[in-house]
């Protein structure tokens, strides 16, 4: 977008990191009782929100290869593709809900910071390959799938979004390093 002001990396390096040492902190205090603990406004436990919450990293990479390919597209295209993806919503939270509670116990505490760590390494390398050009790209995209995705996003909210995506689920474990 011409004129646009330029995009706060750094910033958005520090909301990456911010979230990878927070990640830590809460596996890394947690109790046993406090991961079977029930979290506050979902159905599942601490530890299972916990193996949930990586997810909005590892949807970076190919949010960000469908963005690129769809934001050169024309925008009726992408209204229509959203629109698809908006009519999904119900199967899709299905199985985002079943996921962690099947998968929960196959990594462990310390697998999940493994990964955790990994995946957010990911938007750290890229982020800083990216040009400015490129950081304004957008397209349509599902609004009512997720709370933080809006009807339209750019390549520089698509990196802001999953650590907006940690603190809303931070906020929903019960666990005493939480609070």
């Amino acid at each position: 977008m011409p004129g646009a002001p330029p995009v706060d990396r750094q910033a958005i390096h520090d909301e990456l990191e911010r979230a990878r040492t927070a990640f830590r902190r809460l596996l890394g205090t947690a109790t046993e009782a406090e991961l079977r603990r029930r979290t506050d406004g979902t159905l599942w436990t601490n530890e299972q929100l916990l193996f949930h919450m990586p997810f909005g990293y590892v949807l970076i990479r190919p949010l960000l290869v469908l963005m690129r390919v769809s934001s050169r597209l024309p925008n009726r295209i992408g209204r229509a593709f959203a629109g698809l993806l908006n009519a999904a919503t119900r199967p899709f939270d299905v199985v985002n809900h079943l996921g962690p509670v099947g998968a929960v116990r196959v990594p462990g505490p310390r697998r999940m910071v493994a990964t955790f760590d990994r995946v957010v390494a990911d938007p750290h390398r890229r982020l800083d390959s990216e040009t400015e050009s490129g950081l304004a790209r957008g397209m349509p995209c599902p609004d009512r799938r997720d709370p933080f995705f809006r009807n339209y996003m750019t390549v520089a909210d698509l990196y802001r979004y999953p650590n907006q995506r940690f603190d809303f689920h931070r906020r929903q474990l019960t666990l005493t390093s939480a609070r």
